[in-house]
């Protein structure tokens, strides 16, 4: 007798893997209910979460409203107002079309659904809980839709397990928010979490939306961008050059007003920026192109945020162009006046002139090799307070960093620790030099070891931070005049959430309004630096970092600031600034490696001096 293996699933069973596709966190549940909104025709949407939308995510809109049948209807799979034939997926206009989202999130939360139109008397009040449907009643309501999600994932723990801290999570809800709040300048969004007001962002257009969101400051760091061409139309805004930023956000693509991710575009972009930023140099852009939904496919990925053309290669070629012609106009680039004959003007000097062959002058004397001591000194400048840079480090007497590991590596350390104490006793005797402005040359027991500088003082710094307590936190330096900072909502949420850290670490910061920060005071050793800069630059790392590694804060926190504030490549040291930097280096725990273990020191021992020779 067979015994059959394949039955159909359970509805409730099915539900919950599709909600796999759609639901992967609570910033996905945003995206789709903004996203509906805006469907619905909203002027105003009002987002609250709780717990980083764990406990709560609720969506108020304006917009049109459901009668009593589209209600129910909405949570069934596959019921969708936007498509009636299979003709209509070539030709979307509007943001959710799958007929999964509602269905899905009703399948992992609780939820729980007013709405009415304009025309009707009362509205429709419908509960359903992990796909089961409980009741639908009349209620008083305002004209739109209140659709309220609790306890998301509360009847599939395992998967609420994956979810990440409050604050990772928060962070992808705001994403989520500015992907549909930059497109739709014409809708007032409000976002609130546990109660306070995170984002408000008055309808306007394009500029305004772009500076509520990023400050008042990215103004005129933007270059706008207008091309119209038969196939596609760009426009938007893009990054001066010389405003190009060290790591790669507020990057954004809209197709027909919807967020898209294509790393075809990306490159354009940055063929566009060729030799105009730097190495490791990132432009900010806020792009849009629209062109006839025929000739892009927007349903090859559940989240719809991936995108096809039918012509990759003219997209790409008029998105280079259109960046090119827009730094050009903003003198960002060179660029030719097209308005002008471009043919060589031979009868602009006068026709008597008399032509003769071009010449060079030069000095006969200039001998490159003569003093090269004298070239040196041109290029060292002043000590800028670089003994106040080590104020307050001392020798570190407890465990090994790396305490946990086994014991054949730890005696390893004790071996190493022997010839560091060495090291310590003899290090102001050294006989250092700088090669390259980037390595620290030295000997030792007649080896010769190498030493990257900037590293070097980046080991310094982290540990000098990273032994801050309570009741030895940094004094701050107070600045002569207070400094305001502008922050995207993003890391505003971050910054705060890091307030009790930055002032341990010498910050004197706080809140000073919706999104900006008053710097009082830093840390002595800063005071050369751009605080705006510096700042961000941290808060970017640390970003990293999370991402990365899983890093207790402060020592998060630590690694980004000594990352910032560290001595870097390209910088002249004066000898006495050589040794202290080597005796300090040696004077760390672990002096070998950075916090994310790159190497330190190269050491070359003299007998393999002594065989390359020998060849």
């Amino acid at each position: 007798m067979h015994t059959n293996i394949i039955a159909l699933l359970p509805d409730h069973v099915a539900n919950q893997i599709a909600a796999g596709e759609v639901v992967q966190r609570p910033a996905s549940v945003v995206k789709e209910l903004l996203e509906n909104a805006i469907d619905a025709g909203a002027t105003h949407i009002k987002l609250i979460i709780k717990d980083a939308g764990k406990a709560l995510i609720q969506v108020i809109d304006n917009g049109k409203g459901m009668n009593p049948f589209d209600a129910r209807m909405s949570f069934e799979r596959h019921a969708t107002s936007k498509i009636s034939s299979a003709d209509d997926l070539f030709t979307l206009t509007t943001k959710g079309f799958r007929g999964e989202a509602l269905a899905s999130i009703a399948a992992v939360a609780q939820v729980e659904l007013k709405t009415k139109q304009e025309n009707d008397v009362v509205g429709q009040h419908i509960i359903i809980e992990g796909s089961k449907f409980i009741e639908q009643t009349e209620c008083q309501t305002a004209t739109g839709t209140s659709f309220t999600v609790k306890n998301l994932f509360f009847n599939i723990p395992a998967r609420r397990n994956f979810l990440k801290n409050d604050q990772v999570e928060q962070k992808h809800i705001i994403d989520e928010l500015e992907r549909v709040a930059i497109p739709h300048t014409n809708i007032h969004f409000i976002l609130q979490s546990n109660g306070n007001e995170i984002l408000n962002l008055p309808a306007g257009n394009l500029l305004h939306r772009i500076k509520s969101l990023l400050g008042n400051y990215i103004q005129k760091e933007l270059a706008p961008i207008a091309e119209n061409t038969d196939f596609v139309k760009v426009s938007g805004f893009v990054s001066l050059p010389d405003a190009a930023i060290k790591t790669k956000k507020e990057q954004y693509f809209f197709v027909n007003n919807r967020f898209i991710k294509n790393p075809f575009l990306n490159h354009a972009v940055y063929e566009a920026y060729k030799e105009l930023i730097g190495y490791q140099s990132h432009p900010r852009y806020f792009l849009f192109l629209e062109l006839d939904p025929k000739h892009i496919d927007i349903n090859i990925h559940p989240t719809k945020t991936e995108i096809k053309f039918t012509d990759d290669r003219m997209v790409y070629m008029l998105l280079v162009s259109a960046i090119k012609r827009a730094l050009g106009k903003a003198n960002a680039a060179p660029s030719i006046d097209f308005d002008v004959e471009q043919s060589l003007d031979f009868n602009s000097a006068s026709n008597n002139r008399i032509v003769t062959a071009p010449t060079i002058s030069y000095d006969k004397n200039y001998n490159p090799f003569h003093s090269i001591e004298n070239k040196t000194n041109l290029q060292k400048t002043n000590k800028q307070h670089w003994e106040n840079l080590f104020d307050g480090f001392k020798s570190s007497n407890g465990n090994d960093l790396n305490s946990t590991k086994e014991q054949t590596v730890i005696e390893q350390k004790n071996i190493e620790q022997q010839v560091f104490q060495t090291l310590k006793k003899e290090a102001l005797e050294f006989s250092v030099f700088q090669l390259n402005l980037k390595y620290l040359i030295t000997t030792f027991n007649n080896n010769v070891l190498v030493i990257d500088q900037q590293r070097a003082h980046e080991r310094i710094m982290y540990e000098f931070y990273l032994n801050t307590k309570a009741e030895t936190k940094i004094a701050s330096q107070q600045l002569l005049f207070a400094e305001q900072l502008e922050f995207s909502a993003n890391d505003f949420n971050l910054i705060t959430n890091l307030m009790a850290e930055f002032k341990l670490l010498g910050f004197d910061i706080e809140p000073f309004g919706k999104n900006s920060m008053v710097v009082n005071g830093t840390p002595a050793d800063l005071q050369d630096f751009n605080i705006a800069q510096t700042i961000d630059s941290i808060l970017e790392t640390y970003k990293l970092n999370t991402i990365d590694a899983k890093l207790e804060k402060h020592d998060n926190l630590c690694r980004a600031i000594a990352k910032n504030t560290c001595i870097k490549y390209g910088k002249v040291l004066e000898t006495d600034e050589m040794k202290q930097l080597v005796g300090h280096l040696f004077n760390c725990e672990n002096p070998m490696y950075t916090a994310n273990g790159k190497v330190i020191i190269m050491e070359t021992n003299y007998t393999d001096i002594d065989k390359f020779f020998k060849r």
